[in-house]
């Protein structure tokens, strides 16, 4: 068990990965004034999955898709302390969905009137009969497939819905919990759809806290992280890779054969492979952390030597033709992502490939699809000189939140907590819809202050590590 409800000055805290949550936890342990802690990561650079890299050809990328935007206060002045005001570029969101032979705005939902009439119509019957429905309610604990055929109906979930998310995900939406949709999901009001279909319907509002966004205007996501890093003193060890947690004898094993000893331990890698390197723990909790799946992303970074001529920020791709779920303007995002003096002499484009842990992959020939797709869809030029094609697998790029996700966690994080481990971040907690960046922050800075002083987490209620209501921007 904790050895007290908050640490002493002395207490050993140990942090396992140097991603935003580890990195944030650390700076917080640090503002409070305790000393004793040890932050490692086994990569050799920290940022985790919000690291950037720089190819041979001199662009920069980012391991997936991600902007700056904010819930909560604590990551508002954490970004304020870190850069100046011309440090961070702010755009605002323009997103689309290639739908046939057009482009359809996002959320594509509310925006049925783009649609081919014969599709808009279809969609906009299934829609209200589902409304008629929803009336009596939704099954409670539905899965994820269920859930959208009742919020939006058959037509939207063949046309959208179902392809997308099969695509994201690496599986068919019934495989899906929907406790997780909140606010990643957009809603729809049915008399907006039938006004704009009418040709009566206000401008759109634009939905979703990234509505608009950040971005460093050099050095990609990972600078953020670099940045944090570089005011730790010290206190972070780089390619330390642990490979066993003991926590009766409450130390971790280094790769190298070093102990390290510990009073409390924040965990912010995955929740499976802690639970199958802990000494002592037990089947059922190794069994219930096997459970949990997670998607691996292939992150094609192809530059041109062509200038950037779209000015959207990025665009989803439902169908199976295209490898990519998404592909993002990273030139747009900030000039300097592209190589040279002259920024307008390149563009770059970000493209995602999901697929389950363990496929075979043909490099390739991934690259040479996404370069095809892109040129057949219009966002690069037919005979634009190709400058750069990076590829980074991310294994471990995105929890998937199953229909027996939260049983899973109820068995496995309780039992980690009980001897003092705690699994916070992205693949710490499991949990989708709380893996933003200021997410893992927020998680990061909540158990630092709960170590050190005591208080209850604001975003993750104690021992039992489920998710409350995020309580703004404090």
């Amino acid at each position: 068990m904790p050895r007290s409800a908050h640490s002493l000055p002395s207490e050993r805290i140990l942090i396992l990965g140097a991603g935003p949550c580890g990195l944030a936890c650390a700076d917080e342990l640090k503002r409070l004034g305790h000393r004793a802690w040890t932050l490692l990561e086994a990569a050799p650079v920290p940022g985790g999955l919000a690291s950037s890299v720089v190819d041979p050809a001199g662009f920069t990328w980012d391991l997936g898709g991600h902007v700056v935007f904010s819930h909560f206060g604590e990551f508002d002045r954490l970004l304020a302390e870190l850069f100046t005001a011309d440090e961070l570029l702010h755009h605002d969101r323009s997103s689309y969905i290639r739908f046939r032979d057009r482009w359809v705005p996002y959320p594509f939902q509310q925006y049925l009137h783009h649609l081919p009439a014969e599709d808009a119509e279809a969609c906009v019957h299934d829609l209200l009969l589902a409304c008629q429905r929803r009336q009596q309610g939704l099954p409670a604990g539905s899965d994820f497939a269920t859930w959208l055929h009742g919020m939006y109906g058959s037509g939207l979930v063949e046309r959208f819905f179902g392809p997308y998310n099969t695509k994201v995900w690496a599986m068919t939406p019934e495989q899906m919990a929907s406790s997780w949709v909140a606010e990643r999901v957009a809603p729809v009001d049915a008399g907006e759809v039938l006004a704009a279909l009418a040709g009566t319907a206000p401008p759109a509002r634009r939905w979703g806290p990234n509505a608009t966004f950040a971005f460093p205007a050099r050095g990609g996501t990972g600078d953020i992280w670099r940045r944090l890093a570089a005011r730790l003193d010290g206190g972070l060890r780089t390619g330390a890779r642990v490979v066993a947690v003991d926590p009766s004898a409450r130390t971790v094993t280094l790769a190298n054969g070093e102990r390290i000893g510990f009073d409390h331990l924040v965990t912010t890698g995955p929740l499976d492979r802690l639970a199958a390197m802990t000494v002592g723990a037990p089947n059922s909790v190794r069994a219930a952390a096997g459970r949990l799946r997670h998607t691996t992303v292939a992150m094609v970074g192809l530059g041109y030597r062509a200038p950037t001529t779209d000015e959207r920020s990025w665009l989803y791709f439902p169908q199976a033709e295209v490898p990519f779920y998404r592909a993002t303007n990273f030139s747009k995002y900030a000039p300097a992502n592209v190589p040279g003096a002259d920024k307008q002499a390149f563009s770059a484009w970000m493209t995602e490939t999901s697929m389950l842990p363990g496929t075979r992959l043909d490099y390739h020939r991934l690259i040479g699809d996404c370069d095809q797709a892109l040129r057949r869809h219009g966002l690069v030029p037919e005979h634009a000189p190709l400058a750069s094609a990076h590829l980074e697998l991310i294994e471990y790029a995105y929890p998937v939140p199953t229909v027996d996700r939260d049983a899973a966690l109820a068995e496995v994080v309780p039992w980690m907590e009980a001897r003092g481990i705690y699994p916070r971040g992205r693949f710490g907690t499991w949990r989708y819809e709380i893996g933003n960046m200021d997410h893992a922050v927020k998680m990061g800075i909540d158990i630092a202050r709960r170590l050190v002083n005591g208080v209850t987490e604001e975003l993750l209620t104690p021992v039992c590590g489920a998710v409350t209501v995020a309580g703004g921007r404090a």
